[in-house]
């Protein structure tokens, strides 16, 4: 019997790629430019599954794959797929909830404290020989413990960067969401508060946000000014919810103290980015959810699905449900 095709586009773990060959004939490509690879769009052809980190998933691309099946996502964003045309073409989308999360609040908790304490900016300095004194008072950095963090976004993951704040560093914990997250009320002590009442008070933003059509660029210029001078901004979004040149005016005059960024808006980012050449700005290259153990069960789990979802069962995460129906206790797909 002839192996159905699965694409692995970019990032999915050795060892899970060695397993999905047994099933099935799989092809590899990494960081291409998808619709203007001919050797990528005739594997597209007759291709039924689709793993992978980043690749966009538009209708334009959905036309040259009729036979896809399924999208399996290794992460748990999405914003690379247009999930309407999925469904239009009953083709599954899928991600993995429920992996990373832990693992990035330890990241974004991190570049915090690095951002805070200046120690990137103090290693190259020590490194470099500049290390002949005890430091002066304009290389010092501030105090993380009892400050208050404001979190704009208190899902999962921006729940567990105020469990690592109020229980870790005694932080005041002032967050935004769509609803309140009376979970975290309770564990964390976090106050709900509008946006423009966080940005004023809190002595660390950390925006935790997905990437919508409503959180583009939702922290710009005008927001920029209702931070405080001493604030020190954590971006471990997405980097298209910041308007970056904001940002940089912001950094350059001193409006704000500091940046700790994992995300830009364009990744990888651009070397001559105005951004990389600022000392107090704190960057590293979107290392949330990268852990050898974090990436392995992403992968693990993104093959799941994919497995369930050329076996015509419903995938365990499922994004577009409506593609199945339920009649009499057993799932159909449409």
């Amino acid at each position: 019997m002839k192996k159905a095709k699965v694409m692995v586009y970019n990032r999915v773990s050795g060892e899970v790629q060695e397993k999905l060959k047994t099933r099935y004939n799989v092809v590899n490509y990494q960081h291409i430019d998808p619709l203007n690879h001919e050797l990528f769009l005739a594997d597209l052809k007759d291709t039924e599954g689709i793993i992978g980190l980043e690749l966009p998933v538009t209708e334009k691309l959905l036309q040259q794959a009729p036979l896809l099946k399924i999208v399996c996502n290794v992460s748990t964003g999405y914003n690379n797929l247009d999930i309407e045309a999925m469904t239009k073409y009953s083709v599954m989308a899928t991600n993995t909830p429920g992996v990373l999360e832990e693992t990035t609040a330890d990241a974004v908790f991190g570049i915090l404290l690095a951002t805070a304490r200046r120690i990137p900016e103090l290693h190259n300095y020590l490194r470099s020989g500049g290390w002949k004194q005890y430091l002066t008072h304009d290389q010092f950095g501030v105090n993380v413990h009892h400050k208050t963090i404001g979190i704009i976004g208190m899902g999962t993951i921006g729940s567990l960067i105020a469990k690592r704040a109020h229980g870790g560093f005694n932080m005041n914990v002032l967050y935004h969401n769509r609803t309140r997250n009376e979970d975290a009320e309770k564990k964390y002590n976090a106050t709900y508060c509008e946006m423009n009442t966080l940005l004023t008070k809190a002595d660390f933003i950390c925006l935790m946000t997905p990437l919508t059509p409503s959180t583009k660029n939702l922290i710009g210029k005008r927001e920029f000014d209702l931070m405080k001078s001493s604030a020190i901004f954590i971006n471990g979004s997405r980097g298209a919810t910041v308007d970056e040149t904001a940002l940089i005016e912001a950094l350059k005059q001193k409006k704000i103290r500091a940046a700790g960024l994992d995300v830009y808006r364009q990744e990888p980012v651009n070397h001559d980015n105005e951004l990389l050449q600022l000392t107090n700005v704190v960057t590293t290259p979107h290392i949330g959810s990268s852990t050898y153990e974090t990436e392995l069960a992403m992968s693990r789990l993104a093959a799941q699905n994919l497995i369930e979802g050329l076996s015509g069962k419903k995938p365990a995460n499922l994004i577009n449900k409506e593609l199945f129906i339920q009649t009499e206790g057993n799932e159909y797909e449409i």
